[in-house]
């Protein structure tokens, strides 16, 4: 079967950043639905009309990827306003962030707590791929209609690199 729109996918890939360091893998397959929110556009689009058995080498630039990186997108908040086992790497939801935080932070991102130190916490709502060019080699391990209920949804829960709120020590992007 061919890869069209509204079917999933089983994907292996390497993901890695312009010099070559290996950032992710995923080495079992993992189902994406095709037309909802789990794939960026520009992987979707690459594997339109291929089937199970394909490989493809895709170079990512960080429009077609996570974006450029946004400095008002990284916030100094008070770190008494946090848990007293506040770890780097924990990510926060925008719209529940402690109260008391900046009341101008957007609320519609994630936040990683970048950095900690005895008077304040750094929030960086931008993806830890932001402004970075990415080379991924994927693999199509299965393709397979997509049921009006994963259509419905829009998703399988599986999001292609996408952060998860209150994550500690998530060393792995997918």
């Amino acid at each position: 079967m061919k890869i069209t729109p509204q079917c999933v996918v089983a994907l292996t890939w390497t993901l890695k950043d312009t010099l070559g360091d290996v950032l992710d893998e995923l080495d079992e397959p993992v189902e994406f639905l095709l037309g909802g929110d789990d794939l960026l556009a520009k992987i979707e689009e690459s594997l339109q009309g291929h089937q199970s058995g394909d490989r493809l080498e895709l170079h990512l630039e960080p429009e077609h990827a996570f974006g450029d990186y946004d400095e008002a997108l990284v916030f100094f908040e008070p770190r008494s306003l946090f848990p007293a086992e506040l770890e780097e790497g924990m990510t926060f939801d925008g719209a529940a962030l402690p109260a008391g935080v900046n009341g101008q932070i957007p609320r519609d991102h994630i936040y990683t707590v970048t950095e900690i130190y005895p008077e304040h916490v750094v929030l960086d709502g931008n993806h830890p791929l932001a402004g970075i060019a990415i080379r991924l080699a994927v693999r199509i391990e299965a393709v397979r209609q997509a049921s009006e209920d994963e259509i419905g949804r829009g998703t399988l829960g599986t999001g292609f690199f996408k952060l998860e709120p209150l994550m500690p020590g998530n060393d792995t992007l997918h």
